[in-house]
């Protein structure tokens, strides 16, 4: 027997646009959207100091060891974006001096030392969820916080975003020159009057602020996806500073944007798709990035050999 369910994609693909344009056009989908863009362009951007600082897996480790500072706060105040947002800085910043101390006066290996403490707190966050949501009437969903529920935002998630964007946004700026002496000549730094601890607690500071409003949209597990790809992707593209920015906040607010409409077409989780949508886009660069793409050495290889 012939199967004719081919017969009903126009319909399908009719029903999928017109879904598509409710959401758009609702108060709902316009936070989203706007919620998308700022947090793929926030992570982006902060995302250029992570990697030429080999700061990828402190970047992880801070995401998922904010997940006590959840807990803690929702046994204080219940489920408080404002709550979230300050419990989770709290355990942030407290896991990045945990690791600096283990560092530093203990002489544990970067590894070892995040290794000990995202663990720690991870675990910590996970039980803390599991001991609330056995208590009768009390639910507070996991997996929300791990993968994110962009669907689900308020008007409060939309204005911290926008603060913590123009806070993460307005570190680069004033801060911009001694991010890149320490970030390309530490030991020049010194000698030039910066302060390099100072600058590192506030770049932590930044980053729990980055990771804080990623929550809700990708959650702790992939927000790592965010602030590493874009900026991989994007040190591809040039050699210079300001333009690697530029393109990592472009190429974060596409991914983001890409990944939330896939997610609403096929009815994926947001999250991965987003995550999803900065590796093909990453995929795409690495082949096509002129220079340094894979497609352009190849050229000049042929070229070469002529």
């Amino acid at each position: 027997m012939v199967d004719g369910s081919w017969l009903n994609l126009p319909q399908q693909k009719s029903n999928m646009l017109e879904h598509m344009s409710d959401f758009i056009l609702s108060d709902l989908g316009l936070r989203t959207i706007i919620i998308a863009i700022l947090v793929g362009a926030m992570c982006g951007m902060l995302g250029c100091f992570i990697v030429l600082r080999n700061m990828a897996m402190i970047g992880d480790a801070l995401s998922h060891a904010i997940l006590p500072g959840i807990v803690a706060a929702f046994a204080l105040v219940g489920y408080s974006t404002l709550g979230f947002f300050a419990g989770s800085v709290i355990a942030g910043l407290s896991s990045a001096v945990l690791i600096t101390w283990l560092q530093q006066k203990m002489n544990v290996r970067n590894d070892a030392a995040i290794g000990i403490i995202f663990t720690f707190m991870f675990s910590l966050g996970i039980i803390g969820i599991s001991w609330i949501s056995g208590k009768q009437g009390v639910h507070l969903d996991l997996k929300d916080f791990l993968f994110g529920n962009l669907l689900s935002v308020s008007g409060e998630d939309l204005t911290m975003t926008t603060v913590l964007f123009c806070i993460v946004a307005s570190f680069i700026a004033i801060c911009y020159r001694p991010l890149f002496v320490t970030t390309f000549q530490p030991t020049l730094s010194g000698t030039l009057g910066v302060n390099r601890t100072l600058l590192h607690y506030l770049l932590m500071l930044m980053l729990s602020l980055v990771v804080v409003a990623s929550l809700r949209s990708v959650g702790v597990i992939l927000v790592v996806s965010m602030l590493i790809t874009p900026a991989s992707a994007a040190l591809l593209l040039s050699n210079e500073l300001p333009r690697v920015i530029a393109w990592a906040s472009l190429l974060g607010a596409v991914s983001a944007l890409s990944g939330l409409f896939a997610s609403i077409a096929f009815d994926f989780p947001a999250g991965p798709s987003m995550a999803v949508m900065a590796t093909v886009f990453y995929g795409l660069i690495v082949v096509f990035a002129p220079g340094k793409g894979l497609l352009a050495k190849y050229l000049q290889g042929r070229r070469l050999k002529k």
